[in-house]
């Protein structure tokens, strides 16, 4: 099966001119690697780089959540 890719992004071409050149690939066999492994039909799973480490989990706290419950109370005070 053969395909016609227009308008790659000038990005994208010296990207993957890059990798042909580092692996010694040709350019064909670096573009279907790269659809292989986004199609998710790789061998090895693709490595996606998400912010989870630095934004951590959440967890149940009490302590928190009381500490949150009281910001919510309204003063009518402050409201006059």
């Amino acid at each position: 099966m053969q395909y016609t890719l227009r308008n790659v992004p000038a990005f994208l071409d010296r990207v993957l001119r890059r990798r042909a050149r580092q692996t010694g690939a040709s350019l064909n066999d670096v573009v279907l690697e790269a659809l292989t492994r986004e199609a998710g039909l790789a061998a090895e799973p693709v490595q996606r780089r998400t912010l989870a480490d630095l934004a951590g989990q959440w967890v149940d706290d009490p302590q928190f959540d009381e500490a949150m419950q009281q910001q919510d109370t309204i003063d009518p005070r402050l409201w006059k």
